[in-house]
């Protein structure tokens, strides 16, 4: 390929429906001379045909939260309204960006578009995934404003005792600016969507992009909310307890109220509903195949990126045509692996170590 016909490639990527006249104003030569790359790229298979289809290998487009994560380790049982010894750590977080993550370690074509900051953190987001491969080349940068912060204390057990949030500038992800990027949803195996991003926006994507399977991370019971009246537009659903009894209105307290549950959202039109349990387990449903997987003791270290672990899990299984079960086990196996970790994404997070994971914890 030469440097013109990566330019003009470049291009149509960020504009599928950019004309030849754009692209010849664009780049300071004249049409026919645009038309005449343009051929070049359809012999050598780089664009399908008319419409500037591009030959891409399949992908998944996650649509959600980039932050940097502050997290609080006390050394021993945490002490409420004093100053506890312990660790303070960095790290990037936001739950698209960790499920792009963990999805990149799983050897899966990511696409993140989120929002973030001209700042020294966003550089780092950016600067990130580019080391890991995670394609944010659709993602929205502001000047003004800075890039969503997490800050988090944890407990001796490793689980989240209070955290704030600061993700204001996820506000700026507005229907004006996901229209721009219908190509990039359209053209997806799975769109993964996080709540932390604007209901009108979250709506307008499930409305308008029905041909693509859409996941859901519920992120928190209070975010689900968002999602309570087109939950059925989700092809697969992960809420843990609590949310799925906001979003169906059924107290779970029972087997037989996760069933009433599970078939609540399959009547919605959800295709496949996991509800996570915690110890319990996970219960799963598609209509089909429907059950418990327990969950194996394990030693928490750090609980906070389990749940975009877990998704991440779930798309990978997807991709791969898995079964409900074995989804399920993957899934699981993945959030061990994330919990087994102090850092919020396992920097040895593999298909290749979840498959010795789930030998060791006899989940094959």
């Amino acid at each position: 390929m030469t440097n013109r016909e990566e330019e003009i490639l470049k291009l149509i990527k960020s504009n599928p429906m950019i004309s030849q006249k754009e692209l010849s104003e664009i780049l300071g030569i004249t049409r026919s001379s645009a038309a005449v790359h343009i051929t070049n790229l359809m012999k050598k298979g780089y664009i399908k045909g008319k419409g500037y289809v591009l030959n891409e290998a399949p992908y998944v487009c996650v649509v959600g939260g980039a932050n940097v994560d502050i997290q609080g380790f006390p050394n021993q049982i945490l002490i409420q309204k004093d100053s506890n010894p312990g660790q303070v750590k960095i790290s990037l977080g936001g739950v698209g960006r960790n499920i792009g993550e963990n999805l990149r370690k799983m050897d899966v074509e990511t696409k993140l578009i989120t929002v973030i900051g001209n700042d020294v953190y966003g550089n780092k987001i950016i600067e990130e995934g580019r080391n890991i491969g995670l394609d944010m080349e659709h993602s929205l940068r502001l000047q003004e404003q800075p890039t969503s912060t997490y800050l988090c204390i944890l407990n001796e057990k490793g689980d989240m005792q209070v955290a704030i949030a600061y993700m204001d500038i996820l506000e700026q992800m507005t229907v004006e600016f996901i229209q721009k990027k219908k190509h990039v949803i359209d053209n997806a195996s799975i769109c993964v969507i996080d709540t932390n991003i604007p209901q009108k926006t979250i709506e307008y994507i499930v409305t308008n992009h029905k041909d693509t399977e859409l996941f859901l991370d519920t992120v928190s019971t209070t975010k689900a909310k968002k999602v309570k009246d087109i939950i059925g537009c989700f092809h697969t659903i992960k809420p843990n307890k609590i949310e799925a009894e906001i979003l169906s209105g059924i107290e779970i307290k029972s087997n037989d109220d996760l069933n009433k549950c599970g078939k609540y959202f399959l009547d919605k039109g959800v295709k496949r509903v996991f509800i996570t349990l915690g110890e319990d387990g996970v219960y799963y449903n598609d209509g089909c195949e429907e059950n418990i997987v327990k969950t194996p003791k394990v030693n928490v270290i750090n609980a906070t990126g389990a749940g975009d672990a877990f998704l991440a899990g779930l798309v990978y299984s997807r991709m791969n045509k898995l079964s409900m079960e074995d989804s399920t086990k993957v899934a699981m196996t993945a959030s061990i692996l994330a919990l087994s970790h102090e850092n919020t994404i396992n920097p040895n997070m593999s298909i290749e170590n979840i498959n010795k994971k789930m030998e060791e914890l006899k989940l094959c």
